[in-house]
């Protein structure tokens, strides 16, 4: 195959990569993308939140998603026992959108793919990045295709949004290891059968069975529901038999949804991924520059991984098209500061969720609206929000509330 010499080469065709593709190609920039999977295909993040629509529409990306009728998700439900808490993306401090989709990812990804082919955008799918060497900034990455041929790709510059496939994270050794505890999840997709009518059997959910364990369910619109359930790696190590068996057994920990899912077949056996947070040296360096998944990843509980992908690649992409016209960029502030920000923010939460400490805000009545509000903004994505005291105290403002809550607890 012979070789080939472009502008951007793109790593990855999930929604980060889209979104970075689409819109340096909109920007009249000689894009390639490379994928190593053969689309469609099955991958988890099913749940999105409604920052990342402003990406999709600003790169033209929005009307061939709405097109496919995916389950329209319009807020979040947490149960805990008797306790319910729900959050209603049409009721939060920051102004941005109300909604989002609960999707199957092999038909969004695919419904992503196939517009911006239509649209000229060359992707090459079954081909896997075996080397990368950069000659200052221009990179030669080496890919091979499925019958081991190989081809050197010539580039100014990588944007490497390959997800949990890391692979500039791998091959030039960025990997380092996250500071959030060591979870696991299992997970798999059932044709739901038993779903109640009506707003009930749309709801995202997730069911609290302990501190540290929970079960997320995801309804879509093709009467299929996503189930996985999330806890400590160990406790998960600690059920014993077949994947299938393991998940069987979690479910029945589910007052709520036991029932609903009892003797349902699941489509496929239940795939784990064990301690899955992950992190990284640095976000970016000559040539090359990470985006979602295989920058960061933090925890499923609050959805944050599409919209991180998606929030990434498109500042990514900003800042490259920047560097190809010759302007100067500081990526240390202008990338890695911003995207750093949003990150340690919602590690905050993901941290305090498992404290319990957030827990004790979301379940305790009655609910104070304002703080209402400004917790739903961040769960909506917007966590660059600065006039949101959830999003610049997020260190300590739970810990604060959670302490309030237990002095109220103990009059």
């Amino acid at each position: 195959m012979n070789d080939e010499n472009i502008d951007v080469l793109v790593v990855g065709a999930g929604p980060s990569g889209c979104v970075a593709a689409s819109y340096l190609h909109n920007n009249g920039y000689n894009v390639k993308v490379v994928e190593k999977s053969l689309f469609p295909r099955f991958v988890i993040g099913e749940s999105l939140l409604p920052r990342c629509m402003d990406h999709f529409e600003e790169v033209g990306l929005l009307d061939c998603l709405k097109a496919c009728d995916f389950e329209v998700k319009s807020g979040a439900r947490f149960i805990k026992g008797e306790k319910v808490c729900n959050f209603d993306f049409s009721k939060k401090h920051t102004e941005g959108w109300d909604w989002t989709w609960q999707v199957p990812r092999a038909d969004f990804d695919s419904a992503l793919t196939k517009e911006l082919i239509n649209r000229g955008v060359d992707i090459s799918f079954e081909e896997e990045v075996v080397a990368v060497d950069f000659e200052g900034e221009i990179s030669k990455t080496t890919v091979k295709d499925k019958e081991g041929k190989h081809r050197v790709i010539t580039a100014k510059y990588v944007i490497d949004s390959s997800g949990y496939g890391r692979v500039l994270p791998r091959l030039l050794d960025l990997e380092q290891p996250s500071e959030l505890p060591k979870h696991s999840s299992i997970f798999t997709h059932v044709k739901d059968v038993n779903r109640p009518e009506g707003n009930e059997g749309t709801l995202i959910t997730f069911d609290v069975i302990d501190t540290e364990t929970w079960l997320w369910v995801i309804p879509f619109s093709n009467g299929v529901t996503s189930i996985g359930y999330v806890g400590p790696t160990e406790f998960l190590d600690s059920f014993e038999g077949n994947a299938t068996e393991k998940l069987t057994q979690m479910l029945q920990r589910s007052d709520y949804f036991y029932k609903r899912f009892e003797n349902v077949d699941f489509m496929f056996d239940p795939i784990s991924i064990k301690n899955y947070s992950k992190s990284v040296k640095q976000l970016y360096g000559k040539g090359y520059v990470l985006t979602g998944n295989s920058a960061e990843f933090l925890d499923p509980v609050f959805s944050s991984g599409v919209t991180f992908a998606t929030e990434s690649a498109l500042l990514a992409a900003k800042l490259v098209a920047k560097e190809l016209q010759d302007e100067a960029v500081d990526w240390e502030q202008e990338y890695t500061g911003y995207i750093k920000g949003g990150v340690n923010v919602f590690a905050s939460y993901v941290k305090e969720w498992y404290t319990g400490n957030l827990q004790k805000l979301f379940f305790h009545r009655p609910e104070n609206p304002q703080i209402k509000r400004q917790i739903c903004a961040v769960l909506a994505g917007y966590v660059w929000d600065e006039t949101n005291p959830f999003v610049t105290k997020h260190n300590r403002l739970i810990k604060t509330v959670a302490h309030m809550i237990d002095i109220e607890n103990e009059v």
